[in-house]
C-alpha cells in the first residue's frame, strides 16, 4: 500500500467552525456541524433497562360476564311448585343474559312495531366494565425514545447504482455519508437523490468526499431540517449501549440496537482502488448493506459514529448479512473530515512519506520506497526496516501502522520504534499531508 505524494502547500488550522460558501461574503453565515450537541456534554452513560413492565402484557381482571336469572316481569309464567331445576338451567339463564346485551338493539327495533305491552325492567341492560390498559411511557434513553428522535434526521440515498444511508448534521441541508455510497454517482455525473423521514425526494449535491476516511457531504437546498446532535467517540468504551439507523437492504428508517463491542479496530474499507482506513467503533448491533453513512447512535442519541462497514463470512461467494461485527468511522474523525469538506471542497489526511508492504508475512510494517525529502526519510528511516511501535503502541501490520497515523492529523509528530537488522531504534516523524 503505497501513500499518496505529500501535498504541497500548508493546511489550514482544524476548525470546530465551518462557513458555507456564498456569492457574496455579505451573505456569509457560520454554524458549527456539531452545534446541536454542543452543550451536551460528556455523557453519563445512562444503560437503559429493558426490564419494566411489558406494555404487550395481557390486562387482568376482565369482568365478569353478567349471570343470574332474567327479571320476572308481569306475564311472566309462574315456577311449578316443587320442580327440580336441570342441570341446563344455569346455562340457559346465562345465555339468556349475553343474547339480551348483543341483541338489544334489535329488540330496540322491534319494540316500535310490537302491539303488545313491555315492561321497563326488560330493556335494562348492564353496561360491562372493560379493563383498559394505559399506553407504555418510553423513556427518551430508552431504544425507543432514541429512535424516536433520530429518526427525523436519518436519510435514504440512492443513485443508479445503489442505495445508503446518511444523516442531517446542519438545519440548511449538509448531509454526511460515506464516499463508497456515492462514489459511482462523483464519477459519472449521475443523480443522487435523497428521501427524507416524512418522504420527500430531493436532488443532492456531492460537496466533497474523502475516498481516504470514507467519508462524503451531501448538500440539499432546503432550511429549517432537523439536524442531528454529535457526541463524542472519545468518550465511547467496550459495553456502552447503541442504537444503529439506516436503511439496509433498502427498508427506510430501520432501528437496531446492541452495545459497543470494542474500540479503536484497525478496519480496511472502501471501494476497489479507494481503500479507506479507519480506528473503527465495533459494534454488535445488525448492519446491512444499506445501512452504510447511517449513524451510530449512543444512549443519549447522539452519533458517535457513522456505520461504514460489515465482517461477513461471504456465504457462496456473495456478500452475506449481520453477523454481528459491524464497523462504525468514530465522529471525531468525521467532524473533522466533514467540516473541512464544507470549508474546502476536499480533506487531507496525514503520512509518513514511505509506502508499506502489505504483503509481508514478518510481524509489524515493513517499509518500501520512501518519498525523497519526506517526513520519514528525513527522520532517518530507510528502505526495509520494520516499524513495531508508534508512540509506544505496538504495531502487527502495515494496516495497523496506517490506520494509527490517520487517525491523527497532519502536523502532529509521532515516534516510531523500528527494527533493522535486528537492533531495535526509534525516531520522530512529524506527519506531513496528502489530499485525498
Amino acid at each position: 500500500m503505497s501513500e499518496q505524494t505529500p501535498h504541497q502547500g500548508s493546511t489550514p488550522a482544524p476548525s470546530s467552525w465551518w462557513t458555507r460558501p456564498t456569492p457574496s461574503a455579505a451573505a456569509a453565515a457560520t454554524a458549527t456541524i456539531g452545534q446541536a450537541a454542543a452543550s451536551a456534554g460528556t455523557p453519563t452513560r445512562p444503560v437503559p433497562s429493558y426490564a419494566g413492565a411489558d406494555p404487550w402484557q395481557t390486562p387482568g381482571g376482565a369482568a365478569a360476564a353478567p349471570g343470574g336469572p332474567p327479571p320476572a316481569g308481569p306475564d311472566a309464567p309462574p315456577t311449578p311448585a316443587g320442580r327440580r331445576r336441570g342441570p341446563g338451567w344455569s346455562a340457559l339463564v346465562a345465555a339468556t343474559a349475553v343474547a339480551g346485551l348483543v341483541g338489544g338493539a334489535v329488540g330496540g327495533a322491534l319494540a316500535g312495531s310490537g302491539s303488545g305491552e313491555q315492561s321497563s325492567s326488560s330493556t335494562s341492560t348492564q353496561t360491562p366494565v372493560l379493563n383498559e390498559a394505559q399506553a407504555p411511557s418510553r423513556a427518551p434513553e430508552s431504544v425507543a425514545g432514541i429512535a424516536d428522535a433520530a429518526l427525523p434526521s436519518v436519510v435514504a440515498i440512492a443513485t443508479d447504482t445503489g442505495t445508503g444511508s446518511g444523516f442531517i448534521v446542519s438545519d440548511d441541508g449538509y448531509v454526511v455519508t460515506n464516499n463508497h455510497v456515492i462514489a459511482d454517482a462523483a464519477a459519472s455525473g449521475s443523480d443522487v437523490v435523497v428521501t427524507l423521514h416524512d418522504g420527500r425526494e430531493e436532488p443532492a449535491v456531492i460537496v466533497g468526499r474523502s475516498p481516504a476516511y470514507d467519508l462524503a457531504v451531501l448538500d440539499l437546498d432546503l432550511t429549517g431540517l432537523p439536524a442531528l446532535p454529535l457526541g463524542s467517540s472519545s468518550d465511547v468504551t467496550v459495553g456502552d449501549p447503541v442504537v444503529a439507523v439506516g436503511s439496509p437492504l433498502g427498508l427506510d428508517g430501520t432501528v437496531t440496537s446492541g452495545i459497543v463491542s470494542a474500540v479503536n479496530r484497525p478496519v480496511t474499507a472502501g471501494g476497489q482502488g479507494e481503500a479507506s482506513y479507519m480506528n473503527a467503533v465495533q459494534t454488535d448491533a445488525a448492519i446491512n448493506p444499506g445501512n452504510s453513512g447511517g449513524p451510530l447512535l449512543d444512549a443519549a442519541g447522539r452519533a458517535i459514529g457513522v456505520n461504514s462497514s460489515i465482517a461477513t463470512l461471504g456465504a457462496f461467494g456473495g456478500q452475506s448479512g449481520s453477523i454481528g461485527l459491524g464497523f462504525a468511522i468514530p465522529i471525531d474523525q468525521a467532524k473533522r473530515t466533514a467540516e473541512q469538506i464544507i470549508r474546502e471542497g476536499e480533506a487531507s489526511y496525514p503520512i509518513i512519506g514511505a509506502s508499506l508492504d502489505v504483503q509481508s508475512q514478518q510481524r509489524g510494517a515493513t517499509i518500501g520506497a520512501l518519498v525523497a525529502n519526506g517526513p520519514a526519510e528525513q527522520a532517518g528511516l530507510a528502505e526495509g526496516d520494520v516499524v513495531v511501535a508508534i508512540d509506544a503502541d505496538s504495531v502487527r501490520t502495515a494496516e495497523e501502522l496506517i490506520v494509527a497515523i490517520r487517525s491523527r492529523q497532519p502536523g502532529d509528530t509521532v515516534e516510531l520504534t523500528y527494527l533493522r537488522d535486528g537492533q531495535k531504534g526509534s525516531v520522530t516523524v512529524t506527519l506531513d499531508s496528502a489530499v485525498g
